[in-house]
């Protein structure tokens, strides 16, 4: 996880999780429409996932 892919998801969380999949950016997207604070902290989960 760089510092790039951090400034990404404050900034626009789904932009930053669209290389971990099509589920993932559709989450997130949904997350974001709902709240911009549950976008990012998603955004910040998912990227901080060492399996993917």
């Amino acid at each position: 996880m760089n510092i790039f892919r951090v400034l990404l998801a404050i900034l626009f969380p789904p932009l930053s999780v669209i290389d971990k999949g099509c589920g993932s950016f559709v989450i997130i997207f949904i997350l974001t429409i709902c709240g911009w604070i549950p976008g990012v902290i998603g955004a910040l989960v998912i990227l901080n996932n060492p399996k993917s």
